[in-house]
């Protein structure tokens, strides 16, 4: 595959970019085949080789496309119209991945500059548009391996830097179809996989505890219905959640489970503003006053403007009442508000069942309930890491994601979500608690094991002691500084292999005269027009 002229050559890189994009969908659960990803970037870096600035983005627009179609059909339950608008946005941003990674495999330092690029790509998917897309990073495959450990050490962006790395030196082992056999290199690079891999199992687990512990609750009252409807009773959806903590202050009176400290509540766990229904704030009372400890309770609230809501976790004292209230910051777009919504509305009626515009809050949700800092994130904000940071700066000691996956029961989705939720446990080095609608809830610890993991449509309520943790990964010291390295990388990679494109369009005639390259079919090309221009002209 030395180049694109021949049209059953190109069809072959199209044809396995396509299969290198669905097979990377694989690596993510439900199917959770974690190795997978560095073969995929590898298979996609070999129809890459040696193509054109517009090949590379036919090819890689083709991986990008294929991947999202595995990884999120669950989207279908919006419209099948949404999963596939969703697949082609983010399969063009691996367009211009392939592209500029085409041109940056021709210069050296490729394997630095490839992987990093990759980073960059990723980094462009979770940004834009409207806050971007951040589900489809190579890291959330491995968060139950021991690969995902790295996490610890250089965050979810370097884990994927590492996953794209192996796929590049995988890709090295292949030879060029017309070059020389070089068997060291090759060797080399297969003694450099197979040690970034080995140490991996190597890296100590995170998550150092202190003395103290605190007891806490999660809450899953489950939900009627499924799909959109899910939430359609949102009377019904508080009571069950009210239920099941009047019974588990029942079990506590029994000595069957232990006193919490505070009982965690869902995303959602009430759609209706209890500070303007009286029925909602007396069925919260209730459960506050059975269990008589704080309840972080899933509120939508009203406001702040006319026609906005907010989606929160309201501390509710069995003593003070509500009190500390944490807004969502990145709220769903075409799921909780509608980007240029005036514009769209008339022309698709669906969007009227988003009701009103989510307003995003302003401040990171550390919440101290008693003398414990609580970092609470609301459901796909635990893919985004500049909420994930700003919780860790706050000093927070113990993660809570208050989430809402009834929408999607019954799919990948809520699975999906849960494993990006384990790596955060590895990154951070802190216990996460989850608490869902309808599942999954669960508890999740340092080193990503999962001590506890709730099926999906039934109510659970599940105890635990969890250590208050105060000590920091390198990971969580460093910050967005690795994801920020690594993207300045991957520009910069790209420039030199513009670069270099250039120089060596340039050259290419003076090397044609010079008789150190035969002439190819392009510079016939262009021989044959400048014939035609002078005959032109002697007529």
């Amino acid at each position: 595959m030395a180049r694109l002229s021949s049209g059953p050559r190109r069809a072959l890189r199209l044809v396995l970019a396509i299969g290198a994009g669905a097979a990377l969908g694989l690596a993510y659960e439900p199917y959770d085949l974690p190795w997978i990803a560095p073969l995929s970037v590898a298979a996609l870096l070999v129809a890459l080789r040696g193509t054109s600035m517009r090949a590379g983005f036919l090819v890689g627009s083709g991986f990008g496309i294929a991947w999202y179609a595995v990884l999120v059909p669950w989207l279908t339950v919006i419209g099948g119209d949404a999963a596939i608008a969703l697949a082609v946005l983010e399969g063009l941003f691996y367009g211009v991945f392939g592209m500029l990674a085409g041109q940056a495999l021709r210069i050296r330092g490729w394997l630095l500059w490839v992987p990093a690029l990759w980073v960059a790509t990723e980094f462009a998917t979770a940004s834009v548009p409207f806050g971007g897309f951040p589900w489809g990073r190579l890291a959330w495959a491995f968060a139950g391996s021991d690969f995902g450990l790295y996490a610890a050490w250089v965050g979810v962006a370097g884990v994927s830097f590492l996953v794209a790395l192996l796929g590049a030196l995988l890709y090295s082992v292949v030879p060029a179809p017309r070059g020389p056999s070089r068997v060291p290199p090759r060797l080399a690079a297969l003694v450099a996989a197979a040690v970034l891999v080995g140490a991996a199992f190597a890296l100590p687990a995170p998550g150092t505890s202190d003395e103290r512990t605190v007891t806490v609750a999660t809450v899953q009252g489950n939900v009627p219905g499924d799909g959109m409807d899910a939430l359609g009773e949102a009377r019904t959806v508080t009571r069950n959640h009210l239920a099941a903590t009047e019974q588990l202050a029942r079990d506590v009176a029994s000595g069957s489970k232990a006193r919490p400290e505070l009982v965690i509540w869902p995303e959602n766990s009430t759609d209706i503003d209890p500070f303007r229904d009286a029925e909602t704030r007396a069925d919260i009372e209730a459960a506050v006053k059975a269990v008589g400890v704080p309840i972080l309770v899933g509120a939508v609230l009203q406001g702040p403007g006319p026609n906005e809501r907010q989606t929160t976790g309201v501390v509710w004292d069995p003593v003070s009442g509500p009190g500390q209230v944490y807004a969502k910051r990145h709220p769903v777009p075409f799921g909780e508000y509608i980007p240029f919504r005036e514009q769209l509305l008339p022309y698709i009626k669906r969007l009227e069942l988003v009701g009103r515009q989510t307003a995003p809050g302003t401040v990171p949700g550390v919440l101290r309930i008693g003398d414990v800092l609580y970092g609470d994130v609301i459901c796909f904000e635990i893919a985004y890491d500049d909420v994930m940071d700003d919780v860790m700066d706050g000093g927070a000691q113990i993660l809570v994601v208050q989430t809402n996956n009834a929408t999607y029961g019954g799919t990948a989705q809520p699975d999906q979500q849960f494993a990006i939720t384990r790596l955060r446990a590895v990154e951070t080095g802190r216990d996460v608690l989850v608490a869902s609608t309808n599942g999954i809830s669960g508890v999740i610890h340092p080193d990503g094991a999962v001590e506890h993991k709730s099926g999906q449509g039934v109510a659970d309520v599940y105890v635990t002691e969890v250590p208050v943790r105060t000590s920091k990964t390198l990971a969580t010291v460093l910050g967005p500084w690795p994801q920020w390295i690594l993207t300045g990388l991957g520009l910069l990679g790209a420039v030199l292999a513009l670069v270099h494109r250039r120089r060596r369009r340039l050259d290419e005639p003076a090397e044609v005269a010079r008789g150190r390259r035969l002439p190819d079919s392009r510079d016939l090309q262009v021989a044959g027009a400048g014939a035609e221009k002078r005959r032109e002209s002697d007529t």
